[in-house]
């Protein structure tokens, strides 16, 4: 009988040798955990969508924050539910809307200790909900919308954030954001693209935890799940008008994106694994089909492996404290 000379299963044979020879690894600090935050409430309230997931309140996000920094991870993305929405999102550049009252007292309690990050669109403080202003014949105006931008990423910059993310997919977002900041003494402030935003059908959870007001779609600015050479080139606007990090958005469907985009530049990559990933996984765990931890760190190394630096995921908590476990 022959036996074969080369045997990889040698470097498999238990665990200390698997976690010596492992090729990715996530660590806690390439983490962000989103948070939402709703104006008027005094205690969190649970998402039904969103096993685990959390709207807070002021006091319950700054403790939330804190739990965050303690579990080790990179960076907290804030959300604000406002009361109350008008057509212009007015309540997204007001200093005392929810939002950057949130990032105010997130930055009060956690410091430089993580990244302080700020979705930067107006489709949370929209009567209409969409992520810009509405023309007369309710199409969304790319360039009236870019004004609101700018006077948003002033006053979240203002408020004290680290980072914002201009997630409104409108023509030229970056390189507005970008200046504003830099007129108004904002020059350290990073920006967070949201290059490759598709418009997909995983964000369903997402909208019940901002309310969504959103009669419609957004695929006249969302770009079409079938397209990546159309990611290419967005990714490459956003870094030549001066994105400082780009992302994909939803991470899991669009893997081989992420893998594309890592290779096309040499700014930091991030992927977002949005509400639909994460619910699914949930749910598919609560009936027992799915070990929900196993398969939990295996979809996010899987995102790290396609090449995403940092993760945008609803775990990022419990997952890193699972991955100081391991290591």
């Amino acid at each position: 009988m022959s036996y074969p000379e080369i045997r990889p299963r040698r470097l498999r044979r238990n665990a200390a040798v698997r976690r010596l020879v492992s090729e990715t690894r996530v660590d806690p600090a390439e983490l962000v955990v989103p948070m939402f935050v709703k104006e008027g409430l005094t205690e969190p309230r649970a998402i039904a969508s969103l096993p685990g997931v959390l709207q807070h309140s002021r006091d319950s996000l700054r403790k939330a924050a804190v739990e965050a920094v303690q579990a080790g991870v990179g960076g907290i993305m804030l959300f604000g539910v406002p009361e109350r929405r008008d057509p212009t999102g007015s309540g997204g550049t007001d200093p005392a809307g929810i939002l950057n009252v949130a990032i105010r007292d997130v930055v009060a309690e956690v410091g430089d200790a993580t990244v302080v990050m700020s979705d930067l669109c107006l489709d949370e403080f929209t009567s209409h909900g969409h992520c810009g202003l509405l023309t007369s014949d309710g199409g969304v105006d790319n360039d009236a919308t870019l004004a609101a931008y700018a006077e948003m990423a002033v006053a979240q910059a203002d408020a004290g954030v680290g980072m914002v993310g201009p997630s409104g997919m409108m023509d030229g977002q970056v390189g507005v954001v970008r200046r504003a900041l830099d007129a108004a003494g904002h020059a350290d402030v990073a920006v967070l693209a949201y290059a490759a935003k598709y418009a997909s059908a995983f964000y369903g959870p997402f909208r019940d935890a901002v309310e969504s007001a959103l009669d419609g779609d957004r695929r006249t600015y969302q770009q079409d799940p079938a397209n990546l050479r159309e990611s290419l080139r967005e990714v490459a606007l956003d870094v030549a008008e001066g994105a400082d990090l780009v992302m994909v958005k939803p991470a899991l469907p669009y893997l081989d994106v992420v893998a594309a985009v890592r290779a096309a530049v040499d700014v930091p990559v991030a992927a977002y694994q949005v509400s639909g990933e994460y619910a699914m996984v949930e749910a598919a765990a609560a009936n027992g089909w799915i070990d929900r931890e196993r398969v939990m760190l295996e979809t996010l190394t899987s995102i790290r492996r396609a090449g995403a630096q940092i993760i945008l995921t609803y775990w990022a908590v419990e997952a890193a404290e699972l991955l100081r476990q391991r290591y």
